[in-house]
């Protein structure tokens, strides 16, 4: 009989990462072989906005990552109440490409 050995996968968190990061846009892209996200510090009155982080997912890891963050927005919105985006609902599921950019900076290309 085979026993049933599962390794706990030990995670560090260094202090500079545990600081964080702050992003409020993401500009997505992918391949047949990756997604991209790149998180980015828009700010008011800057002309410029430069990427301060970027993560390369497999297509795998990009929908286990779209469903994370679903189960996460539902469990907070039944806590705290609704989301709301540019004081309306968020956009629906069929405006395929859509971002939602702040400031009413235009959606760019990475």
């Amino acid at each position: 009989m085979a026993e049933n050995k599962q390794q706990q996968l030990q995670i560090e968190l260094t202090p500079e990462v545990a600081n964080g990061s702050y992003s409020n846009l993401a500009i997505i892209n992918h391949s047949n072989q990756e997604f991209i996200i790149d998180f980015i510090a828009a700010l008011p009155g800057l002309p410029k906005a430069r990427v301060n982080s970027r993560q390369v997912l497999t297509p795998e890891s990009a929908k286990r990552l779209l469903f994370a963050l679903q189960d996460n927005v539902v469990k907070y919105e039944k806590q705290f109440g609704v989301i709301e985006i540019n004081g309306g609902a968020a956009p629906k599921a069929e405006a395929q490409g859509a971002t939602a950019t702040p400031f009413g900076i235009p959606e760019g290309n990475a």
